[in-house]
């Protein structure tokens, strides 16, 4: 079994389905045998660009955030001490500071991250796409 942390347009395609989403992430989502997270950080991110008009949601973020990781058997991962005290140990790779954190908890946490992101793959953390 596998510890996954989904990146967070990794999760936005899983739920609506999209074609953006590789074969092998989508065939390791739906593997029964992997236990998937999505991070606080991840809600934050959807919450922040929902608010700025950069990212339009069928629903309020909070509404939309629980019900898609409900429906689609995804826990929630908190965001902990110890993964945001890990971040000055990063290379300065990513400016991206919700990309940075989700770095940190899948190193703290033992985590695979799905993800796209050629930044993220950089940084020594396990990754699939």
């Amino acid at each position: 079994m596998n510890a996954l942390l989904l990146d967070t347009c990794t999760f936005l395609w899983i739920v609506a389905n999209a074609p953006e989403l590789s074969e092998k992430a989508r065939t390791t989502f739906y593997d029964i045998e992997n236990q998937v997270y999505l991070s606080a950080v991840s809600a934050w991110e959807i919450a922040v660009k929902n608010a700025l008009g950069k990212l339009p949601l069928p629903d309020t973020p909070d509404v939309f955030v629980q019900e898609q990781r409900e429906l689609h058997q995804i826990e929630s991962l908190p965001l902990d001490e110890s993964s945001t005290l890990y971040l000055p140990n990063l290379p300065q790779i990513h400016r991206d500071p919700f990309d940075r954190m989700l770095v940190c908890q899948a190193i703290k946490h033992d985590l695979i991250i799905l993800t796209p992101d050629p930044m993220i793959k950089q940084y020594p953390v396990k990754t699939i796409w």
